[in-house]
């Protein structure tokens, strides 16, 4: 992942538990990194050991650290770093939602290296719709699931989302219906 990732659990950390606790999130990690540059890539395993790192320290599930991380990113990261390109993406959910496919097309533009998801959408209705998820990274879902709500608080769009296809079920992508 590049380190804008990593920069951005970093500032998560900062804001909401001070430097000390970053340190100690640093620390706990075993990363000997001093600061991430935000357009290098760096090993995925760095982002999953501070992660790692973060739940330890904050005595909170992996999935609630990425769940707050995914919201963290669409709130903070993503309107701070790419807010005309978000703007770009739809002026509601649901036409942000329908353009998701394309989000990180426009990404790569930034980020040659990277190595993204790929979103595809299904089953649209007036007031819910699927995104199916693709990856070949493995543990991200309730990054994702994170990101799905900050979407909808973004738009100020309360959304419920409901997961039907799980790569733990042996499925071969995740599917979430997402309903407002």
């Amino acid at each position: 992942m590049y380190g804008i990732v990593n920069k951005a659990i970093e500032s998560l950390v900062i804001e909401n538990f001070g430097v000390d606790k970053w340190n100690a999130v640093k620390k706990s990690s075993g990363i000997d990194v001093d600061f991430f540059i935000s357009n290098e890539p760096y090993d995925d395993d760095i982002t999953y050991a501070l992660a790692s790192a973060v739940s330890k320290e904050m005595n909170i599930s992996i999935a609630d650290v990425l769940v707050t991380f995914g919201e963290y990113w669409v709130l903070k990261t993503g309107k701070e770093k790419y807010g005309s390109l978000m703007e770009a993406g739809g002026s509601n959910l649901k036409a942000f939602l329908k353009n998701l496919p394309s989000f990180h097309n426009r990404i790569m533009l930034m980020y040659p290296k990277l190595t993204p998801p790929e979103f595809k959408i299904s089953h649209e209705e007036d007031n819910s719709i699927y995104i199916h998820y693709f990856s070949k990274r493995v543990g991200l879902k309730e990054f994702v699931r994170g990101l799905l709500q900050g979407l909808g608080k973004l738009y100020d769009t309360p959304v419920v989302l409901e997961l039907l296809n799980d790569r733990d079920n042996g499925d071969d992508h995740e599917i979430f219906k997402v309903s407002w």
